[in-house]
């Protein structure tokens, strides 16, 4: 069997479990416009990235439903990946904690209609999410600046430093409702919060010292290199090789600043 043979059968393989289906649909939506793109997806995509070792499937969709909410423009994409992620063993409330959590990289926008995606896909697939409310902690920035601590680091102080001559308000934001109000709530774990954060940043493509920051993020709550470098890789799918190599760039600079520290 050659390559090309090989790799669509291991896409075939992979994109059956992502979609719950036998027969992918991105190959009769295609057909009639651009088979050769549907082959080209299910060869590259799902038989040559997702199959790589690093990040579980679990992860994987995480990953791709954060890049695509976060960019928006692609809803059918993102219920199709949302609908995935369910597939393969995530949560209906983690996938709803997953767009809270990107109402902090992302936007409100993006947040509200990432929840709206999920909301419309749980519908179709007869699906109720637990949406009891978590209780507001009392000491919001003591519990943030715990969280920044053990999550970013050093580097995440010295942004909260960086805007104190400028914008002290836009950082006390950053600490009580980023990670006093979000990064404590439960339903989603640290490293799922953090492969969110890089993927989304990375996707996004316009904020490389924050992305370098949820890096460190990443190493820091436990995620291993090969799995940056496989949220980093995972991106040139859903956000284009530019954006992809950006971070990886970026991930190059992170790994040499922790191995020279």
């Amino acid at each position: 069997m050659n390559h090309a043979l090989s790799a669509h059968a291991i896409g075939l393989h992979y994109l059956a479990m992502i979609e719950g289906a036998q027969h992918p649909s991105i190959v009769e939506s295609l057909g009639g416009i651009a088979p050769d793109l549907a082959g080209l997806t299910i060869s590259f995509a799902y038989g040559e990235v997702y199959s790589r070792p690093g990040l579980d499937l679990r992860q994987r969709q995480l990953v791709t439903v954060a890049a695509l909410a976060s960019m928006g423009g692609a809803e059918p994409q993102l219920k199709f990946h949302i609908a995935g992620a369910l597939n393969v063993g995530a949560s209906p409330e983690e996938v709803v904690e997953l767009m809270m959590h990107l109402a902090v990289y992302a936007g409100f926008p993006a947040a509200l209609n990432g929840v709206f995606a999920a909301k419309a896909v749980f519908s179709e697939k007869g699906i109720v999410a637990n949406t009891s409310r978590v209780a507001q902690g009392t000491a919001r920035y003591d519990d943030g600046l715990a969280s920044l601590r053990k999550i970013d680091g050093a580097a995440g102080e010295h942004v909260i430093d960086s805007l104190r001559e400028i914008a002290p308000d836009l950082g006390r934001f950053i600490i009580e409702f980023g990670f006093g109000d979000i990064y404590t709530r439960p339903g989603l774990d640290l490293l799922s919060r953090e492969l969110a954060s890089v993927a989304a940043l990375a996707a996004m493509g316009s904020a490389t010292p924050q992305l370098k920051v949820h890096m460190h993020g990443l190493l820091n709550v436990g995620g291993t290199r090969e799995q940056l470098v496989e949220v980093v890789t995972q991106i040139a799918v859903y956000a284009g090789f530019p954006r992809a190599i950006n971070a990886a760039l970026a991930a190059k600079d992170v790994l040499a600043a922790r191995a020279d520290a």
